[in-house]
């Protein structure tokens, strides 16, 4: 369950080098000799956490056309019983998410005896093209019932429970919990949405929307309509449903997804009478956040802990 990376190979020789990581080991640069059997670190990243008491395991869960979906489970080896978790994902742009070390995870959400959850849906670059195009334009659906074949199976497995399970994702991440508020909020027990698109029949007129319709598809072309009408999450708010709490992530700044998307959100979700709605805007910086530790220590601070006071009493 780890990601390998050549560094460096020998163009007249046999000898590479090679970065490594995975959930629970910090990066490295690792060389290999010419009969590749000698194995020898040359650099690693410090460790943040000790990553002793955990185990990365891959599961699959079957999504609702039969699709089977991988994904990573990242807790502690002796867990008995559910405990809170956390399930990332993102599906979209042909970008895989892979195994990586996160020091600030594993302080702040592993050691509390928390299980961290990642997603391998249709929609990212994980398995070539194909799988990426699975999840395109009118087939984005697929996308959003693979992260909640998902949740239903870590539930059933025992690693956690509906009450006890929150979901992140930002940017088209941040679409995807979104529209899995929407569409199945009875799956989780707290949801955070960063950066997020959320208003998919108007995301064109908000800069720089446009560049992604071959993505997402054209709102104005009636048939691309109601593909993007079918989950859009920011028309399907409903004053009669009860939504876990949510906690909604924007930047003024950024240019990459409009702040409008979160704002207008925020504000349905409240005018419908959803009072476990929290919003947060930064004021600077852009997509990313800002550049500076400060900040982007605070808000991680944020998340962890709207995470705790949402999940974390639960039995």
């Amino acid at each position: 369950n780890g990601n390998v990376g050549i560094s460096h190979a020998e163009h007249f020789g046999s000898s590479v080098s090679f970065s490594f990581t995975d959930f629970l080991t910090p990066s490295s640069i690792i060389w290999s000799d010419d009969d590749g059997e000698t194995l020898e670190t040359v650099k690693s990243q410090p460790a943040r956490f000790d990553a002793s008491p955990y185990v990365s395991e891959q599961f699959e869960a079957r999504s609702k056309d039969g699709t089977m979906i991988p994904y990573f489970v990242v807790r502690r080896r002796d867990q008995k019983g559910p405990v809170p978790a956390l399930l990332y994902g993102y599906g979209g742009f042909e970008v895989p998410l892979l195994p990586g070390y996160a020091g600030i995870r594993g302080r702040l959400w592993l050691d509390k005896g928390n299980a961290y959850i990642q997603a391998n849906i249709r929609g990212g670059g994980e398995f070539g093209p194909a799988w990426h195009q699975a999840a395109l334009k009118g087939k984005r659906q697929n996308a959003f019932d693979d992260f909640a074949a998902v949740a239903e199976d870590v539930v059933r497995r025992g690693i956690t429970t509906a009450a006890q399970l929150g979901i992140q994702g930002g940017s088209n991440g941040g679409l995807l919990t979104g529209t899995s508020l929407t569409q199945r909020p009875e799956l989780f027990g707290a949801v955070i949405i960063d950066v997020p698109l959320l208003d998919m029949l108007r995301y064109t007129e908000l800069p720089p929307g446009a560049s992604w319709i071959a993505e997402y598809g054209d709102p104005s072309k009636p048939e691309e309509a109601a593909w993007l009408a079918s989950y859009s999450p920011y028309q399907h708010v409903a004053a009669d449903v009860a939504y876990p709490p949510v906690l909604l992530m924007t930047s003024t700044a950024d240019d990459r997804v409009h702040p409008g998307h979160a704002r207008k959100m925020a504000a349905r979700l409240k005018e419908a009478g959803h009072g476990k709605t929290l919003f947060f805007e930064e004021t600077e910086g852009g997509h990313g956040g800002r550049g500076d530790r400060r900040p982007q220590a605070a808000q991680t601070a944020m998340r962890y802990m709207f995470l705790k006071r949402a999940l974390g009493g639960v039995a």
